[in-house]
């Protein structure tokens, strides 16, 4: 069977996405520098899937670590690039820090993948790509307008650096480049199991963690950022997506590039997401009906580098990728309490 390397393998998808392509049948290499995950989930990979696999600690930012390993494992047919800081709000604090390890681990993974001969890559993306979109759903044809934070910057520059790799010369083994660029949603949810979620070290940036913090009593209220948006609710809105089904999309995405699911282009992009926005008033009140509870929580004032609304048109996924979404709203609440409530048991 194939074999697959995983940048950022340990991560709340990387690890998810390790648990499908597992249970797929495909053999891993894992990279992790664990600087925002913990060592103990490639455990919890294996536990859940029976399955073993090889997991390296590496950073990407350190060209010579990254090629050490490289030299070490045997051919790999395909990579799947999710090593990334990813917090807006940290992001528009500390740009220089996310643009030397966004940008600087890609480059130095782009140039690896030319050394040792790999062609085929899937690319974590983001639909912060689309800035703060004129017209909702956006398409992958819409406009990628100026992201609204250094986070969303960093991977519309990935995106850009990534078209021009495919479009360059040729590598002198004739083998062309492959790349598919998936633009995440808002995953959120944690494995059916409770064995893996969101692992969050320090305060929570994203809004689904930081509800079961404080429904754990770890935070003593919720803030929601601005009442003011021009939604439904005056809060902002998104679409939420279980992160199961986008580990199932890169599984769909690299039977594409190595061909088991009809040809690839040399690049494609695709939106994963629901299709459905939700807002950030919505989402406490899903969660509070799934788990029968109350949560406290009180206004704030808006985030820098939050945009207003964004939700996908997902139908070239849905036809191309043969994606299918199989989880509803009420399972991403109820996984989420379910892995918070077993961190709380038998923590990582």
């Amino acid at each position: 069977m194939a074999r697959i390397l995983l940048t950022g393998s340990t991560g709340y998808i990387g690890s998810h996405t390790a648990v499908a392509l597992l249970e797929a049948g495909y053999e891993l290499v894992g990279l992790d520098n664990y600087s925002r995950s913990l060592a103990g989930v490639s455990q919890r990979i294996q536990e859940i899937t029976g399955k073993t696999y090889t997991q390296h600690r590496v950073d990407l930012v350190d060209a010579a670590a990254l090629n050490k390993v490289l030299e070490q494992e045997p051919a790999i047919d395909a990579v799947i690039h999710f090593a990334a800081f990813k917090a807006v709000g940290e992001s528009s604090a500390y740009p220089l820090q996310y643009f030397r390890n966004n940008l600087g681990g890609q480059i130095n993974l782009m140039q690896a993948c030319d050394q040792f001969g790999i062609r085929n890559l899937v690319f974590s993306s983001s639909c912060t790509v689309y800035g703060n979109p004129q017209v909702i759903p956006v398409t992958e044809e819409s406009p990628l307008l100026e992201p609204e934070s250094p986070y969303g910057r960093t991977k519309a520059v990935g995106e850009a650096m990534l078209r021009d790799w495919v479009k360059s010369t040729v590598p002198q083994d004739g083998q062309e480049r492959q790349v598919i660029a998936l633009r995440y949603f808002n995953p959120v949810g944690a494995h059916p199991s409770a064995r893996i979620g969101e692992c969050t070290v320090g305060v929570p940036d994203n809004l689904i963690p930081y509800i079961t913090q404080t429904a754990m009593g770890k935070r003593a209220q919720l803030t929601v950022f601005g009442n003011d948006y021009p939604t439904r609710d005056g809060t902002c809105l998104r679409d939420y997506i279980h992160v199961c089904d986008i580990a199932a999309a890169h599984v769909d995405a690299v039977n594409r590039l190595l061909g088991q699911n009809s040809s690839s282009s040399p690049w494609s992009v695709y939106n994963l997401g629901t299709g459905i926005g939700q807002t950030v008033l919505e989402m406490i009140q899903a969660f509070e009906s799934v788990n029968q509870m109350n949560l406290p929580w009180s206004y704030g004032p808006r985030r820098p580098g939050d945009v207003v609304a964004v939700y996908a048109n997902n139908r070239k996924a849905v036809d191309e990728l043969g994606w299918q979404i199989r989880y509803s709203l009420q399972d991403m609440m109820r996984t989420a309490w379910d892995w918070e409530q077993m961190q709380a048991k038998d923590p990582l």
